[in-house]
């Protein structure tokens, strides 16, 4: 699911294991864009990130293998 854009803060859903990551980080290198997502559960300060391709469209972004939860309630 596309949103109009990423920003800190914000909750995905890993679609293969189910598990929550809360994007901590945004940055841009050259022409491409990146998101780092570190766990949303209780031993988050002892879980390592993920970098992740932020990929964008007519239809505004998206993290490949993640889903944004904030549009549903079953987070």
């Amino acid at each position: 699911m596309a949103v109009k854009s990423i920003q800190l803060g914000q909750v995905w859903r890993n679609d293969a294991s189910g598990q929550n990551y809360l994007v901590t980080k945004l940055y841009n290198e050259v022409f491409t864009q990146y998101a780092m997502l570190r766990e949303a559960n209780s031993n988050a300060a002892n879980a390592g990130t993920q970098r992740v391709k932020v990929t964008k469209s007519a239809d505004g972004a998206t993290l490949p293998g993640y889903t944004y939860t904030q549009d549903s309630q079953d987070f």
